[in-house]
């Protein structure tokens, strides 16, 4: 009986020693991105692995001991944080009917996985219904929203050029405190476009203040991005202002110098920002990197007392003969700010691809003449070339300045925009390294506004990936065919799931709204 003991005791000693020299048994998980160059959204980028399980990014290492259901070969890639995009007008894609639609193509391929919309003073008030609508009308990328300014003026006293009574007020006030707690990100205003551009610094303050209260930021098209009312400097001023007396975070949208009497300005504004900085004044911005804005012709050139009372008013004042003269004078004057007939290229409508110097030469007309016409039929969207290539190389090389698109539509930034960062300002011209175009597009914009989870590539993030050939990135949008896609995109995963693969969408549509969370007391 001794023999068969000791036996038995000489294979257990066996077995304990080989298992202590043998290697751990891998971790069963669900994808691995293998083998890219990873660039976490704070650390130096390393040729490694990506491992996610579930919606949740499992491990980052340079060699992941994993065994995974499905398996991306990213040799010769980047791999990053999905891009986070802080200003679109996608609500309406978010909401289509079309499933296809709700996919957001233009976003997805070019890695963009989180949208904020509501931006330029139009998010709904009803932030529960806008962030409740991806229950039931999936969606394909992760999205948060602003409360607007535009809405809730509306809302209490139409679009009349007036101030609110100390009643109206309050009740302005309600529908923002509403919106912080159903989830808004803060309040974002459009003081350039009537009837917001009515509402005087008091009013903003007192909205923001709101909702600052739960936490929120202060995000505004400010009320002048040339020289058409209080001027740029005076515009970026009053934002920093409304920010340091609501005591919230002051987010500047789509920041430009806007026009031939401001181009050069950049140094200036730079400046202005950096001191506010300094005094403690949290202040940042978003850029989309190209040299037309996007608008619609009547923003671009009717004068804001001429839209006082909305778009029926307007059109009366066109036919009024006491006001022609002012009229003409003063579009006469927003369309030398913009760079002449020839820098407003039509981007929608029966005009679609003319600039208004050809409408007006097609018609035999003057340009201001040709405006009143194509605006009496229909407001089209309008792209207007009146930046310099100097102010955004200045702005975009700032810290604090973060990838935007100001995503709409007919102009090639909804389609481009990331890409076309990184295509021309980081591989060509050098404004930025591959990093700094990673980081602020990712981690910079998701830490700026709290986005807990989402912004890198780290143990227990959301696993919201995008892989892109480093090569082949770049956009292939223009302003004579402004939606085609991206492409050298070869992957983009939301929550987890494979939304691209192989350089085509998936259909998979995993997008989650975001709610931000208040501070505040919402009792």
């Amino acid at each position: 009986m001794i023999k068969p003991r000791i036996a038995r005791a000489a294979a257990m000693l066996t077995i304990a020693i080989s298992t202590l020299g043998a290697a751990p048994a891998p971790e069963q998980v669900d994808l691995l991105i293998r083998g890219g160059t990873v660039y976490t959204g704070s650390d130096e980028p390393f040729v490694g692995d990506v491992a996610v399980t579930g919606d949740r990014i499992r491990l980052v290492a340079p060699r992941a001991n994993v065994q995974a259901k499905h398996v991306i070969d990213a040799s010769g890639m980047v791999v990053a944080p999905g891009f986070i995009d802080p200003h679109t007008h996608a609500g309406a894609m978010l909401a289509s009917d079309d499933a296809q639609e709700r996919l957001i193509l233009p976003f997805l391929m070019q890695g963009v996985t989180t949208a904020f919309i509501g931006n330029d003073g139009g998010g709904d008030p009803d932030v529960a219904a806008v962030l409740g609508r991806a229950a039931g009308k999936p969606v394909g990328v992760n999205y948060a929203t602003y409360v607007g300014l535009g809405p809730v003026r509306k809302a209490v006293i139409g679009e009349t050029d007036r101030e609110p009574t100390a009643e109206e007020l309050a009740r302005m006030k309600g529908l923002v405190a509403r919106a912080m707690c159903e989830g808004a990100l803060g309040l974002s205003t459009g003081l350039f476009y009537a009837p917001q551009s009515f509402a005087k610094r008091e009013e903003v303050v007192a909205l923001a203040r709101e909702a600052g209260s739960f936490g929120g930021t202060y995000d505004s098209h400010i009320r002048d991005e040339s020289s058409y009312s209080i001027g740029l400097k005076a515009a970026i001023e009053e934002a920093i202002d409304v920010g340091r007396q609501a005591q919230m975070p002051v987010h500047i949208a789509h920041i430009k110098a806007l026009g031939v009497d401001v181009q050069g300005q950049a140094g200036e504004i730079i400046g202005i920002v950096e001191a506010a900085r300094a005094q403690g004044v949290k202040v940042t911005a978003d850029q989309y990197p190209w040299s037309a804005s996007g608008t619609s012709l009547t923003a671009s050139l009717v004068p804001r007392w001429a839209q006082d009372g909305g778009r029926a008013a307007l059109l009366r004042r066109f036919d009024d003969a006491a006001l022609a003269g002012r009229l003409r004078a003063d579009m006469t004057e927003n369309l030398r700010k913009r760079g002449g007939a020839a820098a407003l290229l039509i981007t929608e409508g029966h005009h679609k691809g003319a600039t208004l110097a050809k409408v007006a030469e097609t018609h035999g007309g003057d340009a201001v003449s040709a405006a009143i016409a194509v605006i009496r039929d229909h407001d089209p969207g309008v792209a207007s070339f009146n930046q310099s290539e100097q102010d955004i190389a200045a702005f975009m090389k700032r810290p604090w300045v973060m990838t935007g698109s100001d995503a709409s539509a007919g102009h090639p930034r909804m389609y481009g925009s990331f890409a076309r960062k990184y295509a021309k300002y980081v591989v060509t011209e050098k404004v930025l390294t591959l990093r700094e175009f990673i980081e602020r597009s990712s981690a910079q914009t998701a830490d700026t506004f709290g986005l807990d989870g989402r912004g890198h590539l780290r143990a227990g993030a959301f696993a919201d990936i995008v892989i892109f050939d480093p090569r082949r990135y770049r956009e292939r949008a223009t302003y004579d065919a402004p939606t085609l896609l991206t492409e050298g995109v070869r992957s983009v995963v939301v929550n987890g799931v494979v939304a691209v693969e192989g350089g085509k969408p998936t259909g998979k549509a995993t997008g989650r709204a975001l709610a931000h969370k208040p501070t505040g007391s919402c009792t």
